[in-house]
């Protein structure tokens, strides 16, 4: 599937539509993703800012999804765990670029293939319109050959 095909589909996914979130760019070659989250009044919580799990949400399948595209269908790739730090409130259009470089697609793909399992870990950013962070987000994936051996 083309990337342009596959963001209007994610910009189409309910969960993404309801709390405002929105794809912006897909690299051709799906190794990167820029992700927006406009404040609405429906994503609002109760002190004006951004509801923190809209802000969640928007980190969530991306980095799965690049590994996924990387990998290709020889490997399982999962998202394990999320952690979140956030900086200060986050007001009006909220962004966040998502990357996983060539040399570290081979390191995972090497380990998974070594070690019969590997938990990679990435950091993303959540930027207001001024560039600040307003939140550090922790993705630990879950990635495995589909054929490794068990020990």
């Amino acid at each position: 599937m083309k990337p342009s095909t596959f963001r209007r589909l994610v910009n189409l996914w309910p969960p993404f539509v309801g709390a405002g979130i929105s794809v912006k760019h897909i690299n051709d070659d799906f190794s990167a993703v820029d992700v927006e989250l406009k404040m609405r009044f429906y994503n609002k919580n109760y002190v004006g800012t951004h509801f923190g799990g809209s802000m969640c949400a928007m980190t969530d399948p991306f980095y799965m999804l690049i590994l996924m595209k990387q990998l290709g269908e020889d490997y399982i790739v999962w998202d394990k765990s999320t952690k979140i730090d956030f900086k200060k409130p986050g007001k009006g259009t909220l962004t966040a670029h998502f990357n996983i470089s060539k040399t570290q697609v081979k390191s995972i793909k090497a380990a998974a293939d070594k070690n019969r399992k590997t938990e990679p870990k990435f950091t993303v950013d959540i930027r207001d319109a001024a560039g600040d962070v307003v939140a550090s987000v922790e993705k630990t994936l879950y990635v495995r050959r589909k054929n490794a051996a068990k020990p």
